[in-house]
């Protein structure tokens, strides 16, 4: 799974050069979130170092699991470089997530979906003006059977949640 920031046309042409690499892709590996990140950073870089060709303007938020079932998150940035996050925002806004998330991720809260899905809120609400109707959030698992499977959250699963933290809240005054 993929989130950008940036231009969306550039972004397209990241995810269809990814597309064709992978289809010529000829040995029987699967290939790695690491790899995946890396190809996209280099090709970036690429086009940050040659004459006529103007960079990449856009970061990509890459996620998903490898195939011994590990799971990743990388950022890659319109100059190439590319690193494996914890937990990461990209886009407008993102230096206010990225510093909830530096202060709030740890273990303990990140055990089960629920607590996972209350951070991911608490660190959107400061940034989201009207709540859950301007929130999309995505969640990929892999089920019993080792299938990866994505689930975008409804609105009242949304709200549901900002009720809860805003109880908690209430509990704590």
């Amino acid at each position: 799974m993929a989130a950008f920031a940036g231009l969306s046309a550039d972004a397209r042409v990241l995810i269809d050069q990814l597309l064709v690499k992978n289809y010529k892709l000829t040995l029987e590996d699967p290939v790695t979130l690491e790899h995946i990140s890396r190809t996209i950073a280099d090709l970036k870089h690429e086009f940050t170092q040659t004459t006529g060709r103007r960079p990449f303007g856009v970061s990509l938020l890459v996620g998903g699991f490898d195939p011994d079932g590990t799971p990743h998150l990388f950022i890659t940035e319109p100059s190439g470089v590319y690193y494996e996050l914890l937990a990461g925002s990209i886009g407008r806004n993102e230096k206010v997530v990225k510093e909830y998330l530096e202060e709030n991720y740890n273990d303990g809260n990140v055990s089960n979906e629920n607590l996972v899905l209350k951070l991911v809120v608490k660190a959107l609400v400061p940034v989201v003006q009207t709540g859950a109707r301007n929130m999309e959030i995505s969640v990929l698992k892999r089920d019993n059977e080792g299938n990866i499977v994505q689930r975008v959250l409804l609105t009242e699963e949304l709200e549901e949640i900002l009720r809860q933290i805003e109880a908690e809240t209430m509990e704590t005054v």
